[in-house]
């Protein structure tokens, strides 16, 4: 069977050949960001947990940066450690302006390359019909140009017509489960950075006053 689709995909004309390539490469590189960001919102998730540890035991910035800026991937820690570095800190407004600009920044890290699955999960079954049709019309000019529509005239082009489907599939499917699960997944963790960033609020304040 294996051998057969590999002989079909090496049989089939150029033009699905070259959607064949392109589906593979976007199912390659969605895999890729598959497994990153499965990596990443769990050390994001393990690092934000042990922040807050820390942020119950002890409420002095100092402290707490030094205990937690070994954290790289936590949301909420980010924030706080930008925030706290950071040498424009006056008023209340002012540590509220900080907050929101390092909370957008961590925001669009949460998201990065989920757009490529988006696009993936939507384009990936149209570029696996373009190459359904060329298969189809190969199918329809072999029986033109053998005068019969016996199996063995129709059968090359239909069957490199449903391997393109069922690559295409093969790489949308995928790519919008885990876009619509890392984009839950981000968007917990931006509004449980927005609702820490109320605490961080009042907490640089306070120093600043």
């Amino acid at each position: 069977m294996n051998n057969s689709v590999i002989q079909l995909i090496l049989n089939a004309g150029y033009v699905v050949k070259v959607v064949l390539i392109i589906l593979m490469t976007f199912s390659v590189i969605s895999w890729a960001i598959i497994f990153f960001k499965q990596k990443y919102f769990t050390k994001a998730n393990r690092e934000s947990e042990q922040f807050q540890r820390a942020y119950r035991t002890n409420r002095d910035p100092k402290s707490l940066f030094q205990a937690t800026r070994s954290l790289s991937l936590s949301p909420i820690a980010n924030v706080f450690k930008a925030v706290y570095v950071d040498d424009a800190k006056r008023d209340k407004n002012e540590v509220k302006r900080i907050l929101r600009r390092y909370e957008a920044l961590e925001s669009v890290k949460l998201e990065r390359y989920l757009n490529f699955l988006a696009t993936t999960g939507s384009t990936a079954p149209f570029i696996g019909l373009f190459g359904t049709v060329w298969g189809i019309m190969n199918a329809f000019h072999g029986i033109g140009a053998a005068g019969s529509a016996s199996l063995a005239v129709v059968a090359p082009g239909i069957a490199e017509a449903l391997i393109a489907t069922a690559v295409g599939l093969a790489a949308a499917i995928p790519a919008v489960i885990a876009y619509n699960y890392y984009l839950s997944m981000s968007r917990k963790m931006i509004i449980e950075m927005e609702d820490f960033s109320e605490d961080l609020l009042e907490l640089f304040t306070k120093t600043t006053e």
